[in-house]
């Protein structure tokens, strides 16, 4: 059966008894329907609870597939089988992906989150009050110049982008203000999708509302023709764009396939912003249960890098223990096998692509965390190819577990569950990647060199004259994210495996001082993705009856 197949055969339970499960009452949640709520902050702590956080993560993405998700769900799922009392805590998915090539991010086969159908689609809304908070702030940025512009806001430097939450190439490029002098003032601007937003960032690295809104009131919508910083707060509409999000800063509460409570919110993505879910409802799950099994998007180069020196600061919280999920197809594919070919045992590519792996737990390890490969089981798997993963990741200290959890759900994911109560119980010292007084450049040096492998980083003659006006301006506290292909190490997303000896290139930063990092973008990085020749919409359909097939 197909995951949404297999997601219509499901027996929900009513929300407000998964709330139960997890100590809440009703009136600490807000229903949207049967099966979704929102959870009302704050919620209290309970006590006696062992408050573990494990982080799940993988290799680098390849069209062989990796099941992060599916393994995430899984993981859950078994440690509430071994009486456990855990909760997971995922990202919400953008439609964009949905519809485009990625699909959704709800786990597959028997583990899943459900209501598979309305957490693809609209949800309870969040990423549509972000589309409109963002572009009511950029109207209100183009009316203010068009009117009075007492801060001599210069039209050409204006950086803050309208949103939508699709993938429109048609729309990374626009001009606006035409028509007339009362159209406003013509001016080239484009779309970045919502997922990619500064508010998608600022909404996931927010403590609580009155934070939301400090931070709204800290973005930089642009810079004056003297190229002074213009920011929200000066401008006076903090307040207004924060009461467009009043509603989605609270997480949302659905269920897996198993009944596992599972909070999904906010969902920026990892390869342009920094991939990870809400502080608020990490924290939520953190103060519930023993253990929060929690993600971060695409490869260990990206996602966890981001949680560990974006999120982990904000969340006062470290990982206990990494999961690093890999398949033997992927590896393989990494290591030049076709499609094809990955369909049969293939020995030789995989000693190839095994090096992919192997940076990934190398760079988990230099943050001293305890770490633990999940093998997502396919049945077209040898018992060579599993030999030979366990016999490579042991040699770097490091135990592997196959996990069956699109199959099996939970019970094809206790293995995995157990080692990863053992690893908790480790004492580990986390060590950052580098210091908040580092320079900007020395960030990006440090993150191309250590984590991916990079000779030297290349940074073109505008991202050269930012960092010296970033330097003025006292931004060099902050911490970097780094905007490049999720595909590959390198800015090149045809170098697969774990290039070395190459050279990383940065051609823009992008301040987000409401979300408290810079953005530096690598390689042709496009924040506004396309649709492939043949998107995932083309296969959808829906019935007289309501009934939608082809959604994954």
């Amino acid at each position: 059966m197909t995951d949404i197949e297999i997601a219509d055969q499901a027996t929900l339970e009513p929300i407000n008894k998964i709330a139960e499960k997890m100590g809440l009452k009703e009136d600490n949640i807000e229903q949207y329907g049967k099966y979704k709520a929102k959870i009302s902050l704050p919620v209290a702590e309970k006590p006696g609870k062992k408050h573990k956080l494990i982080l799940v993560t993988s290799i680098n993405p390849t069209p062989a597939g990796e099941g992060k998700s599916t393994v995430l769900v899984g993981l859950g799922d078994a440690l509430n089988q071994l009486h456990h009392q855990t909760i997971i805590a995922m990202r919400e998915p953008s439609m964009g992906p949905v519809f485009g090539i990625k699909g959704g991010a709800t786990g597959g086969g028997y583990s899943q989150v459900i209501p598979m159908e309305d957490i693809n689609l609209h949800f309870t809304g969040d990423l549509h009050a972000l589309t409109s908070a963002n572009n009511t702030l950029a109207a209100l940025v183009d009316n203010y110049v068009m009117r009075d512009n007492k801060l001599k806001l210069d039209p050409r430097r204006i950086i803050w982008k309208r949103v939508e939450d699709v993938n429109d190439r048609a729309l990374r490029n626009v001009i606006t203000g035409l028509g007339g002098i009362m159209q406003g003032i013509p001016r080239q601007t484009g779309f970045d999708i919502t997922a990619a937003s500064e508010l998608m960032a600022i909404l996931c690295l927010s403590t609580d509302l009155m934070d939301l809104k400090k931070r709204i009131s800290q973005i930089v919508v642009g810079y004056t023709y003297d190229r002074e910083p213009v920011t929200v707060g000066q401008l006076g509409f903090e307040d207004a764009i924060t009461i467009l999000l009043k509603d989605a800063i609270k997480p949302n509460l659905v269920q897996t396939l198993d009944h596992t409570p599972t909070i999904i919110h906010g969902g920026p993505f990892a390869n342009i912003a920094h991939g990870c879910n809400s502080i608020l409802a990490t924290q939520t799950a953190l103060k519930l249960a023993d253990y929060t099994v929690t993600e971060a998007g695409f490869g260990a180069d990206l996602g966890a890098e981001k949680f560990l020196d974006i999120k982990r600061p904000v969340l006062g919280k470290n990982p206990d223990v990494v999961v690093i999920v890999a398949t033997v197809r992927a590896l393989e594919y990494n290591g030049g096998a076709s499609l094809d070919e990955i369909k049969e045992e293939q020995l030789p590519a995989l000693e190839r692509g095994i090096i992919n792996l192997k940076r990934h737990i190398e760079n988990m390890q230099r943050y001293g965390l305890p770490v633990i490969v999940a093998i997502n089981h396919f049945t077209n798997d040898t018992d060579a190819e599993i030999k030979f993963i366990e016999d490579n990741c042991r040699r770097l200290g490091v135990n592997v577990v196959v996990a069956d959890s699109w199959f099996k759900g939970g019970q094809g994911t206790q293995d995995l569950a157990k080692e990863v109560v053992r690893l908790a119980e480790q004492k580990s010292g986390f060590k950052p990647l580098y210091k908040a007084s580092d320079s900007i450049e020395e960030k990006v040096n440090t993150i191309a060199k250590s984590i991916y492998g990079a000779k030297d980083v290349s940074f073109s003659k505008k991202a050269k004259k930012q960092l010296k006006q970033f330097a003025k301006y006292g931004w060099n506290d902050l911490p970097v994210c780094i905007a490049k292909t999720q595909y590959s190490f390198t800015d090149d997303q045809s170098q697969l495996g774990a290039p070395v000896d190459f050279t990383f290139h940065i051609r823009e930063f992008v301040p987000k001082l409401g979300a408290r990092f810079i953005v530096a973008l690598s390689g042709n990085m496009m924040t506004m993705p396309g649709l492939s020749k043949v998107p995932a919409a083309v296969n959808m359909t829906i019935d007289a009856n309501g009934k939608i097939t082809g959604l994954f």
